[in-house]
């Protein structure tokens, strides 16, 4: 189970650089749609944000602080920088997937990121998943939005 949630996730991270690189103008990243709140860069951010924080700290303990209003007010941060942001979070979740074991998946997952919810490490990561590609959704029909334009 645990190589499968690492090749989705994997994938999942390698389908949000093509998105974001396959932006015509990269001014468009951190456009908002009419009637959304999010752009894709925001939408970006709060992912990387989500996943280093309650899987890189959460079950890694990398010491990932997180911000989580700035996920959705940092502008105009540039492809560049998210583009390696996101390499760093996939580098981070290999990392962490690898040294997690089955064993593990029905563990009860660390309080102090767990919100006083009683789930497992399994459990969490299923949610974070499906959280995940929930928003990748979103940035894909942002995206193509802005490439029928």
């Amino acid at each position: 189970m645990i190589a499968a949630l690492h090749e989705f996730f994997r994938r999942g991270l390698d389908q949000l650089r093509e998105e974001i690189g396959a932006y015509p103008d990269e001014n468009f990243i951190w456009r908002k749609l009419p009637g959304t709140t999010n752009s894709a860069g925001n939408l970006t951010l709060h992912l990387l944000g989500n996943l280093n924080h309650f899987v890189g700290q959460g079950l890694g303990k990398t010491g990932y602080q997180r911000e989580r209003e700035r996920e959705f007010t940092e502008q105009d941060v540039s492809r560049e920088l998210l583009l390696q942001r996101i390499q760093s979070t996939l580098d981070m979740m290999e990392e962490v997937c690898l040294d997690l074991e089955e064993e593990q998946l029905p563990y009860a997952y660390p309080e102090e990121h767990n919100a006083g919810q009683d789930q497992s490490i399994g459990f969490m990561m299923a949610r974070l998943l499906a959280h995940f590609h929930y928003h990748l959704g979103q940035i894909n029909y942002h995206r193509r939005y802005f490439v029928a334009a």
